[in-house]
């Protein structure tokens, strides 16, 4: 089952992370299937780009969204 969820990509004490679409028993930064957005939460107020296009593709696919990239979805007002 794919799941699209958040990787980590920024250094040790400086959070940055990729809204990307992988296979639920998948390591957190392992290969993934495809990269669809990106999260800083650093700046203020936090900023977030998805691609909207990709993420209702996956989602109409059958891609379960985690808890925190649900929020982001509902924040940008995508499904």
């Amino acid at each position: 089952m794919l799941t699209i969820r958040l990787a980590r990509i920024g250094k040790k004490k400086k959070p940055f992370y990729r809204v990307v679409v992988i296979e639920r028993t998948r390591p957190r930064n392992g290969r993934v299937v495809e990269a669809v957005g990106t999260y800083d939460p650093l700046k203020k107020p936090a900023e977030i780009k998805l691609n909207t296009e990709r993420i209702k593709h996956w989602l109409g696919v059958g891609a379960q969204p985690s808890d925190t990239v649900r929020s982001f979805i509902r924040q940008q007002k995508i499904a």
